[in-house]
């Protein structure tokens, strides 16, 4: 919308780049162009705004396919006004001098002009082509149709009115036939992710399986090695055995031939010993019985009386200690009687 401004009962006018200008002044075009500004007069101005730049048109509208199905498209059409002129002179592309918005709506004249052509198109080639194949092909068929007939249809280029583009986005059936369509293709996603679950089941057992393989050929392998282990482990106990029973033979052997030294000495020390133990007692023997011979021929010569004093000396010697003595009168008096006897004689 163009900027106008009030001053002393002029209007200035301050146009877009993308707004193209038309000025008519008792019926003279004064100022034709984009981007433009000027003063003028309101009551004898008649002023005319047709935007220049593209514009994108949304559309969706519902169609019917050649199985009787309904159908919606979703489609963007893209066009500018390439010849403002002719525009301004078809469409009512004016505006109001104090205030610069149009008085109309020209660009929904054009929306409804471009809407109902495209639609026309989509009709006319989805009325000929079965849902199926219009949810396959549809949107490029219906593109290139719509595409072709608005390039086709006079009263655009009449109207001054370029088509840039047009984009389908979709076309899509009513939600219960979409589901119902989903159904079969479900359906085989379903059967494929059974079938990959199933295939990865079947390798999980195969990979287990085989692990259960190597998990049993290793026990096998380590009871080989521990029945090795045994078999080594018994010959190095018996080489072990072998070896102590040689090393305690040679030991016993060695001991009962020190026990033999040991028993020859000590029997050779025992001959020497008693040997020597016999000399010992004959010469010992021969001392006293020349002592007893020495002191019996001392004795020999001696009166009976010495030799009595002589045995109660030797006697008293050899008697134990005597703290006292009790004599009673019956021993006194046969003691007594002894010695009377002994004097008479």
């Amino acid at each position: 919308m163009a900027d106008i401004t009030r001053r002393l009962g002029w209007r200035h006018l301050r146009a877009t780049p993308t707004a193209h200008i038309r000025h008519h002044r008792g019926g003279r075009l004064v100022h034709d162009g984009t981007g433009l500004g000027f003063w003028f007069r309101p009551l004898t101005a008649a002023l005319s705004e047709v935007p220049v730049e593209d514009r994108e048109l949304a559309m969706t509208f519902r169609a019917r396919t050649a199985d009787f199905q309904d159908v919606s498209v979703q489609a963007t059409v893209t066009y500018r006004i390439g010849d403002p002129a002719l525009a301004a002179a078809r469409l009512d592309f004016s505006v109001d001098p104090d205030t610069g918005a149009w008085r109309g709506a020209p660009l929904e004249q054009l929306g409804t002009l471009l809407t109902e052509t495209a639609q026309q198109h989509a009709l006319d080639v989805l009325a000929r082509t079965p849902l199926a194949q219009a949810l396959v092909d549809g949107v490029a068929a219906v593109r290139e149709r719509i595409a072709e007939g608005l390039g086709a249809e006079p009263r655009l280029p009449a109207t001054g009115i370029e088509v840039v583009t047009v984009r389908v986005m979709a076309v899509r059936p009513e939600a219960e036939v979409e589901r119902a369509l989903r159904t079969p293709a479900r359906e085989l996603i379903q059967q494929e992710a059974d079938r990959a679950t199933y295939e990865r089941r079947a390798v999980a057992v195969e990979r287990e399986r085989a692990i259960a393989e190597n998990e049993l050929a290793s026990q096998i392998e380590l009871a080989r090695r521990e029945e090795r282990l045994v078999e080594q482990r018994g010959a190095n106990a018996r080489r072990e055995a072998e070896e102590a029973a040689a090393a305690d033979r040679i030991r016993a052997q060695a001991e009962a031939a020190r026990t033999v030294k040991v028993a020859e000495a000590e029997a050779a020390r025992s001959v020497a010993l008693a040997h020597a133990e016999a000399q010992a007692a004959r010469e010992i023997g021969e001392a006293r019985a020349e002592a007893q011979a020495a002191w019996l021929r001392v004795h020999g010569d001696v009166d009976v009386a010495t030799l009595h004093a002589l045995t109660g000396t030797r006697l008293a010697e050899n008697l134990p200690r005597i703290d006292s003595v009790t004599v009673s009168p019956d021993v006194l008096t046969g003691l007594l009687a002894r010695l009377g006897g002994e004097g008479r004689e």
